[in-house]
């Protein structure tokens, strides 16, 4: 038998909505809306991640959903039934926040065990339910150490297993991996994502931080100023984003800005090739969106294969990240616009230096045109 088949119950065999949210409005009575006119639904056993900016009110939506607030407008409901006709402790609700809250006098069995004693689990059967759990996050044979004893990493692993051990319908997560490193947090993503989907638990999470959105999710929201700007799987909101907003926070984005020609982007008398995202009305003003591993390079006079605009360049500065290059590109014949361009070609790291003359394309597909609503996060 499986770690995961030790510890889960139940699997819901066919798809059922987890979690709905019903045009819901959060107002603190500072004149602006926390959350407004939220809706969506969310299946059993997926992982959603809900993403934005300080202050997008993505963590007063997980609040909301965990019944600790009550929406001003709205409804919320966990499989059927709704969240204010539970009290919070009776909620089969798992949570990990950022800060985690975990009892240092307890050893770390017993942090994961609490929820078990406050529900009144069997105590003959609570040590290994405990030992299981432990096992599931990675943590078998530390079970006695005390919170102080175990490093960052594994104290959220044990966060993790004290959310999980009563078997909740739900498990939210507040942030809980923006305190640490660059590299224990990567490595926790791919943890959360593990265990996850190991059981099967219908998660919502919320982060600032893009690349964990795609690593951890079957479903991203994006939201900002209180409102849900997109809701899409990580690949189709990656690949088309809604608006501009969308397209500048997940990814890196140059933007050029112009107005409509009807069939391309018009930026001071270039005509740069793109696909249109939302209806536009000929010479309205428009934003063209373009990542940087889709905008082509080579040297100058070269034609760039199968790319519809091609235009000359200078590279402004070049970032070295490691495994690619970032170079920094001004196109004089788009008013001195500066795209972000990704090389990866390890063969070649010193291909162009600051100052240097190149070539930047970019086919059709790839620069996206969104009517101009205002200036980029």
């Amino acid at each position: 038998m499986s770690t995961a088949e030790a510890v889960r119950t139940d699997t819901a065999s066919t798809a059922t909505t987890a979690v709905s949210v019903d045009g819901v409005d959060m107002d603190f009575g500072t004149g602006t809306l926390a959350v407004r006119d939220a809706s969506f639904t969310l299946e059993t056993g997926r992982f959603l991640t809900i993403l934005g900016p300080s202050g997008s009110g993505k963590t007063t939506l997980l609040r909301l959903i965990a019944g600790f607030q009550t929406p001003t407008r709205g409804e919320i409901r966990i499989h059927g039934q709704r969240i204010s006709a539970k009290p919070p402790h009776k909620r089969s609700i798992g949570m990990v926040f950022q800060r985690l809250a975990l009892f240092p006098h307890m050893t770390a069995a017993e942090n994961v065990a609490f929820p078990l004693k406050m529900r009144r689990h069997d105590p003959a059967t609570t040590p290994d339910k405990v030992d299981a759990y432990l096992r599931l996050v990675r943590l078998d044979g530390l079970g006695d150490r005390r919170i102080h004893e175990l490093s960052g990493g594994q104290q959220q692993r044990v966060a993790i297993a004290r959310a999980l051990v009563f078997e909740p319908d739900l498990l939210l997560l507040d942030e809980p991996l923006a305190a640490l490193d660059r590299k224990l947090r990567e490595e926790m993503q791919l943890e959360f994502r593990r265990i996850q989907k190991e059981l099967g638990v219908t998660t919502i999470n919320v982060t600032h931080d893009q690349r964990e959105a795609l690593v951890v999710s079957d479903e991203i929201i994006v939201m900002d100023h209180g409102e849900i700007q997109q809701a899409a799987r990580p690949s189709e909101m990656y690949r088309n984003p809604a608006n501009a907003f969308v397209a500048n926070f997940i990814g890196v984005t140059s933007f050029l800005d112009g107005r409509f020609d009807g069939g391309a982007l018009d930026v001071g008398g270039v005509s740069c090739a793109g696909t249109p995202v939302s209806k536009l009305d000929p010479g309205s003003p428009a934003r063209g969106a373009i990542r940087a591993e889709q905008v082509r390079l080579g040297a100058p006079g070269t034609t760039l294969e199968a790319c519809d605009t091609q235009l000359d360049g200078v590279v402004d500065d070049v970032i070295f990240e490691g495994e690619r290059l970032v170079y920094v590109v001004t196109v004089p014949a788009l008013g001195d616009a500066a795209l972000r361009i990704y090389h990866h070609d390890p063969a070649a790291q010193d291909l162009y230096g600051a100052g240097a003359a190149v070539r930047v394309g970019w086919t059709e597909a790839d620069l996206r045109i969104f009517k101009k609503t205002g200036e980029p996060a």
